[in-house]
């Protein structure tokens, strides 16, 4: 891609752009909500779709002239629903978390009881925390993990169930290194006559892959973003059963957005085809590959991380034990050109801008190609940085790591302004 009307127009916002892929190219994404989507992504995103407006559903539009978009839209639809098994798709959601509020929006009334995972033990901002609108609105009631293990134990939230009776009971996580079993979700829901919301958003791809349990059809609603190891546009969508349909879609137009952005559909739209190829699952199961093997070499390099270990794409590395928080841990990291982010972990003792963790993942390090081999390189490095986060010669090392590894992987070859 070329940009050269841009670096005309604007050639002030064209270096920062410039910059940015530079970054991107020359440095290690490991934020586990990041990732390289393709160039063919890209290019749909910026499209004249972005010109019109198109509020409403496939032919059922407010706005006329648009017998294309309709087309495109309802492609996407169609390929969301064969990709996840799903019976009703919404593609028009701009970001997962409005997504979200959507759908309590769809199925609860204000004040009504919903659990959700802790925020600070890894849940999302809108499962219920206290400055979100959801747990505004909600009453939520949180669960966590157990101390002992740093893992949900499903007795005790089918316990927290019985005695909250919840309308709707939230499952996914944003910082949860471990799988959800949305059959035994399915079953608690069933005791106490709720609905279940599955939050696929981090680990969609490994869904696909069958590297982590499929929602469908244990779960009612399902919301997922789009960009992170689904390798698509900054974006998210909601499948549903049947009965939930008409609500939703109620929910999202005209209850909580105008018109959609209909270049993100596009985007999603072939996102959505990508992933339905055989190679994207072999990708997927990489990524979940990548991470067992950064996760036991981080381990053997004597760190300790969050339950132990990791099921899926990500892990949570806990920095006390070094004398480190986590912002001073990524920070050092990122003066390297390794990208990852503070957070906080279980029972933790810092506070959220000056947590004790650091998450990271692999599936932005698998898009370039990388494997089990680079793993090992990359989690000795990082180990060793953070035992001597002040070491200049360390950083060096690092930097020249990052530099090797990125000549070997590139990504973005034909990107420039």
């Amino acid at each position: 891609m070329i940009y050269q009307s841009l670096k005309k127009q604007d050639p002030e916002i064209a270096e920062l752009i410039q910059k940015e892929i530079d970054r991107q190219k020359n440095g290690l994404v490991m934020i586990p909500s990041e990732n390289h989507c393709s160039v063919a992504v890209l290019e749909a995103m910026g499209t004249v779709l972005s010109n019109k407006y198109a509020e409403g559903y496939p032919q059922k539009r407010y706005y006329t002239g648009n017998q294309y978009i309709d087309q495109i839209e309802q492609l996407a639809i169609d390929r969301a629903k064969k990709l996840f098994s799903a019976e009703h798709a919404n593609v028009q959601p701009n970001a997962g978390s409005p997504a979200n509020l959507a759908i309590y929006l769809a199925l609860l009334k204000p004040g009504d009881k919903v659990m959700g995972m802790k925020l600070d033990q890894g849940g999302h901002l809108t499962h219920g925390h206290p400055v979100n609108l959801s747990g505004q609105l909600y009453n939520f009631v949180q669960y966590g993990v157990r101390k002992d293990t740093e893992q949900i134990d499903l007795d005790e939230i089918r316990e927290m169930a019985k005695k909250e009776k919840p309308k709707m009971i939230v499952t996914g996580a944003t910082a949860y290194p471990r799988i959800f079993d949305f059959k035994a979700f399915r079953k608690i829901c069933d005791e106490v006559d709720a609905i279940l919301l599955a939050d696929i958003s981090h680990f969609v791809g490994l869904c696909l892959s069958d590297d982590h349990p499929k929602p469908f059809p244990f779960a009612d609603v399902v919301m997922t973003t789009t960009h992170k190891t689904l390798r698509g546009p900054r974006s998210a969508i909601i499948l549903t059963k049947k009965e939930y349909a008409k609500a939703i879609d109620k929910a999202i137009f005209p209850g909580t957005q105008g018109g959609p952005l209909e270049n993100m559909i596009a985007a999603k739209a072939v996102c959505f085809a990508e992933a339905a190829k055989p190679e994207f699952k072999t990708y997927a199961h990489q990524i979940v590959l990548n991470a067992k093997t950064l996760a036991e070499t981080f381990i053997q390099e004597g760190l300790e991380l969050v339950s132990g270990g990791t099921d899926n794409h990500l892990m949570l590395i806990k920095c006390a034990p070094l004398g480190l928080t986590g912002r001073q841990g990524s920070e050092a990291l990122a003066q390297g050109g390794i990208y990852t982010n503070r957070n906080t972990i279980p029972y933790d003792t810092g506070t959220a801008f000056e947590p004790t963790g650091i998450r990271l993942g692999t599936p932005a390090l698998t898009s370039r190609g990388m494997k089990e081999g680079q793993m090992k390189i990359i989690g000795k490095i990082i180990a060793k940085v953070l035992k001597n986060i002040n070491n200049d010669n360390i950083l060096k090392e690092l930097k020249d790591v990052v530099a090797q590894l990125c000549q070997e992987f590139p990504v973005y070859k034909e990107m420039t302004i």
